[in-house]
């Protein structure tokens, strides 16, 4: 290996790392690859809302500014047909959750444009706005009513703080510090959001033309599928516009079960409250049918697994005769909607790490009706979402290998899907992507089946060897697919080719095949990664002795457990990963999740059982140079972890660096240039150890 000086400071740290060489591709300057600094100029499409009658969409455009190394979003329009795309609102704001007005005539949406979160109503045949809430609280998940004279939201609604004892006042003029901090909950803070003020998510409503919104649910409960921080679904009105439907987790020890919402009736009139689901279990994204006879929404039995499917269901407007639609689909399924004429439910799925939209008719068939859907520009299957219009033409994001995040409209039958932005054409002219081949191969412990896909570097040559980087999704429950992924274009584009697959445990395979790994995780996943590794180097093309492995969270925790187990890799980089079972579950915001579902009981009652799942039991085997990247303000998998495993590695003598990252909570992509620290550290890292030039 290459001879190499030991830093400690996470500033020389950054520093080194910029000035290492680099794979020589950058290092010969060329300008038709990706490059971290492309971070800056990527945009992508999120949150369509199709118009009433079909005629338009808008849609939510997130974008980076490098001035302020900020994250922002407009709204922006298009007609259906792709003609007159235009920005509604500009400037380095957040606005966002467009939503017409059942009239088409008017558009509201959430921006922070006059420093705080408030409501605004724009009427779209003038282009006049106006705020129409002063809210001290954000709003979130915003619903108009079927007459269009009220919007409903969602807001915390704050409590007092705990206090204990009675402290003595100030002399006048003191200056004392900040009061202690009283705590009795078991989540006090929450990964993106940070340390939980008192108070508990209600739901709201406010007259579309301005004044006082009027709380109507009521209780030291959050609303909304809110969990302990925010509202994750927005309620839902009957067409009478008489009630508004949530799901909300109202059992006394909820923080316990944080998962076991059910689905609430809220009258508006007087705020009174009636139970429509009652089963131990989530129940969450109702959605009311046309005609108001039926409600459609997603759940499951708790079991305790670590995955569950999650089932499309349909029950009568009163709760009665609850039944499931997505029988025989072996599959998740989120996001329902109506058909605009009452005869099936439009929902998302993944197979085979491909999002599809399909209509469940009534009778408990589907029909498939388009693939392709996601943005955010990841392998993840995230960041998707549809919605349909009165005439049933449907507005969604759209991504694929080669198109980022854009927007896509089809007709109500899914037929000639067109994508009809580009947002991000102007930084791709002249850049030469990565080519992306998906690939099977069999692993090495049982034969089974196991999908991935390989980006291979820009100007290709077959008869060449390259690096090989395995990068490894986290979740573990989630999974990578064929949508263009960012990061490991950008490694490519250094000269990598880059290995991403989807072992055992990953979502869109069916229920079996997601809880190969419960209570078992990690484990034999090693064996689908590592087969992954052999069944490229068979193809002729990657260099053996130049191996590189990298994951984050959940790909993080395999990236530490490939080390432990193999020494085949040059280097490592582990982004924000669980090292200590034990302490993951006494520290993590998921922790009553987590706890209950991933592992058969508390610490103290499995210690053996925690301990040989512990990424510390293979510790003493690693000598892999690995570094470890993690964000300060990361609640999910906190940065004692990560600390736990450096400072292992550092008195077993293995090479390695931890690199703390200010301000960033899970995933380090709060901040563009973090976002850019992350690659360029672990890129520089590779580079450091690479053992030939390429």
């Amino acid at each position: 290996m290459m001879p190499h000086r030991t830093l400690t400071s996470p500033a020389g740290v950054a520093l080194a790392l910029l000035l290492i060489a680099a794979p020589a591709a950058a290092a010969a300057g060329q300008s038709d690859r990706l490059t971290v600094e492309d971070i800056f100029n990527i945009e992508h499409v999120a949150d369509p809302q199709i118009s009433p009658d079909g005629e338009w969409v808008v849609y939510v455009r997130h974008f980076a500014d490098i001035m302020t190394d900020s994250r922002y979003s407009n709204l922006w329009i298009i007609r259906f047909d792709g003609s007159e795309h235009r920005p509604l609102t500009t400037g380095n704001y957040n606005d966002n959750t467009p939503r017409w007005s059942p009239d088409g005539r008017r558009l509201a949406y959430v921006s922070d444009r006059d420093d705080t979160s408030q409501i605004y109503v724009r009427w779209m045949d003038a282009g006049e706005t106006a705020a129409i809430t002063n809210l001290s609280e954000p709003p979130s998940a915003i619903a108009w009513s079927p007459d269009g004279s009220q919007l409903a939201f969602m807001k915390r609604v704050p409590a007092p703080r705990l206090e204990i004892g009675q402290m003595p006042e100030p002399p006048e003029g003191a200056e004392w510090a900040e009061p202690a901090w009283y705590i009795d909950k078991l989540v006090y803070r929450f990964d993106g959001v940070g340390d939980l003020k008192p108070g508990y998510v209600h739901l709201f409503v406010v007259p579309a033309e301005g004044g006082t919104a009027r709380q109507i649910s009521s209780g030291d409960f959050h609303h909304g599928g809110a969990g302990f921080a925010r509202a994750v679904a927005p309620p839902v009105w009957t067409p009478d516009g008489e009630y508004l439907l949530i799901p909300a987790n109202r059992r006394p020890d909820y923080e316990l079960e944080p998962r076991d919402t059910d689905i609430y009736e809220f009258s508006v009139r007087d705020g009174s409250m009636r139970k429509l689901t009652d089963r131990h279990g989530p129940d969450n994204a109702p959605v009311v049918a046309p005609d108001g006879r039926r409600i459609a929404y997603v759940g499951f039995d708790e079991r305790y697994q670590g995955y569950q499917l999650t089932q499309l269901y349909v029950m009568n407007r009163d709760g009665s005769g609850a039944r499931v639609l997505s029988t025989g689909l072996d599959r998740s399924i989120s996001s329902p909607t109506w058909a605009p004429d009452n005869s099936g439910v439009y929902a998302l799925y993944d197979d085979h790490g491909n999002t599809k939209l399909a209509l469940f008719s009534l009778d408990s068939s589907h029909r498939v009706l388009t693939g392709d859907i996601g943005t955010l520009g990841s392998a993840y299957g995230v960041g998707d979402a549809y919605t349909v219009a009165r005439n049933g033409r449907i507005a969604m994001t759209h991504t694929t290998p080669r198109v980022l995040g854009d927007l896509a409209v089809s007709d109500r039958r899914g037929r000639e899907l067109r994508q009809i932005t580009a947002v991000n054409a102007d930084v791709f002219v002249g850049k030469k992507l990565g080519d992306v081949e998906e690939i099977w191969y069999e692993s090495s412990l049982d034969g089974r089946r196991i999908q991935g896909w390989v980006i291979k570097p820009p100007d290709f040559d077959p008869a060449l060897k390259y690096p090989l980087i395995l990068e490894i999704h986290g979740g573990p429950f989630a999974n990578y697919g064929d949508r263009f992924d960012l990061e490991k274009q950008i490694m490519a584009a250094q000269g990598y080719a880059v290995l991403y697959v989807n072992p055992r445990g990953s979502t869109s395979y069916g229920e079996e095949f997601g809880n190969l790994i419960h209570h078992a995780y990690p484990g034999d996943d090693f064996y689908d990664l590592n087969s992954g590794i052999d069944a490229m180097i068979e193809k002729g093309y990657v260099d053996d002795q130049s191996l590189y492995v990298a994951g984050g969270s959940g790909g993080g925790v395999l990236t530490a457990w490939m080390v432990g187990n193999t020494e085949r890799f040059r280097a490592a980089v582990s982004w924000y990963p669980v090292i200590n079972w034990y302490s993951f579950n006494l520290t993590s915001d998921i922790a009553p999740f987590t706890a209950k579902n991933w592992f058969p009981g508390l610490p103290w009652d499995q210690v053996e059982h925690y301990e040989s799942r512990s990424l510390l039991s293979v510790v003493n085997k690693v000598t892999t140079p690995t570094m470890i990247m993690t964000g300060e303000e990361d609640y999910r998998t906190p940065m004692s972890e990560s600390e736990q495993y450096y400072k292992a590695l550092k008195l077993l003598g293995v090479e390695t660096v931890l690199v703390r990252v200010p301000g960033e909570p899970h995933g380090i992509r709060r901040r563009p240039s973090h976002h850019v620290a992350k690659l360029v550290g672990s890129l520089g890292w590779f580079a450091q150890h690479r053992s030939t030039t390429f």
